[in-house]
């Protein structure tokens, strides 16, 4: 991939992780969500699963969630062997793929038949409010918009995203988390604190003049309030759900071959159309 094609920035990436893992109380309240999401729908799916993968940027934390589990780190090319897994998590990094496709296929590959992926990423609609807000506030200031905020997929998009990358009984769904803070700036804080910062490959390096964030922050306090002088800020998180195809599995049937007719099952006449 040409470097101008990438979305992230890859030593960026792991600094901000690095730099949040570090402090003393980092923000993980997005990853326990995300845990324990994981785990209900594992218990819905009642099966035992005893060659489990996780990919991720925390290895620490998934590692108590999952003891048993093959942590692997979420780059470009991932350590997974060919058919090695009954399930394969891709936990709360895929937004930062620079290759979304090329991960799936290889989580996908990586998959024994009949094996289970589960991948949560932020969507198209997490910090909306940010978003919105620094970009008001650029155009007024500067005239233009510089990238700060990574663009996000939004969750019509991703079952095709797996269909295409081979998985049979594709389903994409979301789990939005409203979560309120102080002021722009405490959200700012927290993002980094959660490894969340920028880093977009094609970021702006010189430092940002001072008026811009309080112009942002302004700008989102009268446009997003909450109750108790709070702001609101919205975290989207989508969860892709897939397996790997085997015979068992059911089948879509092929047009033409249904036994029964729809005018049966609505218990109405059937209309002949002129052929």
């Amino acid at each position: 991939m040409n470097e101008p094609d990438r979305l992230t920035n890859r030593q960026h990436l792991l600094r901000n992780r690095a730099r949040a893992t570090a402090m003393e109380t980092p923000a993980t309240f997005l990853l326990e969500d995300t845990a324990l999401e994981i785990q209900e729908r594992l218990n819905e799916v009642n099966r035992s699963f005893k060659s489990v993968a996780i990919v991720t940027g925390f290895p620490d934390f998934w590692a108590n969630f999952m003891p048993n589990a093959h942590i692997v780190p979420d780059d470009d090319i991932l350590a997974l062997a060919p058919q090695q897994y009954d399930l394969v998590i891709h936990a709360l990094s895929l937004h930062w793929a620079n290759d979304l496709v090329g991960q799936l296929i290889q989580c996908r590959r990586a998959l024994k038949a009949d094996g289970l992926f589960l991948g949560t990423l932020f969507g198209g609609q997490t910090l909306s409010e940010l978003r919105s807000s620094i970009a008001e506030a650029e155009i007024d200031l500067t005239g233009g918009l510089s990238p700060r905020v990574a663009p996000m997929a939004e969750i019509r998009e991703l079952g095709a995203l797996l269909q295409r990358a081979g998985f049979a009984l594709p389903v994409a769904d979301n789990m939005p988390r409203n979560v309120t803070y102080g002021d722009a700036f405490a959200l700012m804080r927290d993002l980094r604190a959660m490894g969340e910062g920028n880093a977009i490959a094609k970021r702006i390096t010189a430092p940002t003049k001072k008026a811009l964030f309080q112009g942002m922050s302004d700008i989102y306090a009268k446009n997003f309030p909450a109750p108790d002088d709070r702001i609101k800020a919205t975290f989207d998180v989508i969860t892709l759900t897939g397996w790997a195809p085997h015979d068992t599995q059911q089948q879509p049937l092929k047009p033409g071959t249904a036994r029964q007719s729809l005018a049966n099952a609505l218990n109405t006449a059937e209309i002949k159309l002129p052929e």
